[in-house]
């Protein structure tokens, strides 16, 4: 399984559209930076083709130790949810 990262995307922007190294990583950040700055505000963002990145939060609740069994509690917390696109998803599932 491969991963893909900031820098290989960067590489595929500067190979597409001829743009330099420093502008291509430049562009990627600011995208990173705009989608994060939205879920921190508690916006949903919506990329078409691609799917909806938000922000649930999960009230405490009491858990499980797996490996004893013993209870313990699960703090609140904020998560966040990516739902992928009808679009995004029949392409997954075709291939």
């Amino acid at each position: 399984m491969a991963t893909i990262t900031r820098m290989d995307l960067a590489n595929s922007l500067r190979n597409r559209f001829g743009l330099s190294a420093a502008d291509s990583y430049k562009m990627i950040d600011i995208i990173f930076d705009e989608i994060e700055q939205s879920l921190i505000n508690g916006e949903e963002v919506k990329i078409t083709g691609f799917g909806t990145f938000k922000i649930l939060s999960k009230s405490a609740r009491i858990g499980r130790n797996p490996k004893t069994g013993v209870p313990a509690v699960i703090s609140a917390r904020r998560v966040a949810s990516f739902r992928p696109s009808t679009n995004f998803r029949k392409t997954i599932t075709s291939k």
